[in-house]
């Protein structure tokens, strides 16, 4: 048997609401959808992240070349 879980009175109406829409017959099954949908959105946001760190890895070299070139004509100088 699972662990209960406490539930606030607002979150509870909140649940029977997503019953009554999405039709289903357990709150569990209202739960379980919401933490399907969280995992999919971080999964997504974990591969954006990792898919800008390849591109970061792909640009620094060049980017840092381009840097060079701009240093000469800064108006700041390093002192």
């Amino acid at each position: 048997m699972g662990i209960p879980l406490m539930i606030r009175d607002i979150d509870n109406q909140h649940i029977e609401n997503l019953k009554k829409i999405l039709h289903f017959h357990k709150k569990i099954d209202v739960v379980r959808a919401g933490l399907a949908l969280l995992e999919k959105e971080a999964n997504c946001q974990q591969n954006k992240i990792e898919r800008r760190k390849q591109a970061a890895k792909l640009v620094a070299a060049n980017s840092h070349e381009i840097n060079k070139e701009f240093q000469p004509y800064s108006r700041i100088k390093s002192a």
